[in-house]
């Protein structure tokens, strides 16, 4: 829809004419010692001042600047290039480069896992015949993207690594509920702190009373229901709980807490489900759609920052100018 705002570049001829029908004329005052002068026609000579064609040359520089700002123009400017989602193998990423043909291409470390949706934003930066490889634990997107150019895909699921949770457990029998997360087998590492800080996931609360009004983390297990009356108007889901408060998100159930390692690995699945979320599947090795009428993503403003710049010294010139001219 950016790209509308270049309809918009007649409006140029504004400023031509707000200037040709500003310009001063010459006002024809009668003398006394006229009539002793040949008699003539009177005639009219427009004349051009320097600073009158400056200052039209930059306001329609100014407008110019202004429609092309919010049109966000994207110059093609990247070519050949490997794009590498995080945590790729470099010996894989130098393979698929080699039997791609794309061992000069330059590389570009991505975001995150989700590719497709990088390059979709950044698409309109590459030129036209420029050849992409994007090698790594690329996640599947929901249905297979339409690009408008050919991309090479070459997926290798990276290895699960130790995924440490930090959790602070507030309650008198601490000691079962960290027999409970022993009992949870997986890459998981669980760290309990004695003080909640920035690193706590959660919060075990198993007390009747208030917690401390400073204390704060992005997930609590409230076991002790007392000690937050808000929760008896919570939603419901299964029997849990749930409310979102400046403390945190806030889970409660009558079976908190579990009595035994099949109901801790439940309430550790909920968690990573409806909290943590699912970890996407890699996409396999696939090739894109290629349409050329695919529409450009949203993403642009490569050349924002020297586009507001201009449009700062032309608009600084335009008064200088103009005060110039009304001296």
């Amino acid at each position: 829809m950016n790209s509308l705002w270049w309809w918009t570049l007649p409006v140029l001829l504004l400023p031509v004419l707000w200037h040709r029908q500003k310009r001063e004329q010459t006002k024809a005052m009668p003398l006394a010692t006229a009539r002793f002068l040949p008699q003539s026609d009177p005639m009219q000579l427009r004349v051009w001042r320097w600073n009158d064609l400056l200052l039209l040359l930059l306001r329609c520089l100014l407008l110019a600047t202004l429609i092309a700002l919010l049109a966000d123009p994207v110059l093609p400017w990247r070519g050949d290039s490997v794009l590498i989602v995080p945590g790729a193998d470099p010996a894989f990423v130098d393979k698929q480069a080699v039997d791609a043909g794309l061992t000069q291409a330059r590389r570009i470390e991505l975001p995150d896992r989700d590719a497709y949706r990088w390059l979709h934003e950044h698409e309109r930066e590459f030129e036209p015949r420029a050849r992409l490889l994007l090698a790594g634990d690329v996640a599947m997107p929901a249905a297979l993207p339409h690009l408008r150019h050919a991309v090479i895909v070459r997926s290798q699921a990276a290895s699960p690594g130790p995924d440490e949770q930090h959790v602070s457990v507030f309650s008198r029998r601490a000691d079962a509920w960290r027999t409970l997360f022993g009992a949870l087998d997986g890459p998981q590492r669980y760290i309990f702190d004695e003080q909640a800080n920035e690193k706590t996931a959660l919060v075990i609360w198993d007390l009747p009373e208030a917690p401390p009004a400073n204390l704060r983390a992005p997930l609590w297990w409230v076991a002790d229901a007392t000690a937050f009356p808000e929760l008896d108007k919570a939603p419901q889901l299964d029997g849990l709980r749930y409310l979102d408060s400046p403390r945190g998100r806030l889970w409660s159930a009558p079976w908190l807490p579990p009595q035994d390692a099949a109901a801790a690995r439940t309430m550790f699945a909920s968690w990573q489900r409806l909290h943590l979320g699912l970890r996407p599947y890699t996409a396999p090795a696939q090739a894109p759609v290629v349409d050329a009428r695919t529409p450009a993503g949203p993403d642009g403003g490569a050349l924002h920052d020297a586009l507001s710049a201009a449009l700062l010294v032309l608009f600084a010139l335009e008064r200088i100018v103009t005060h110039v001219r009304r001296r």
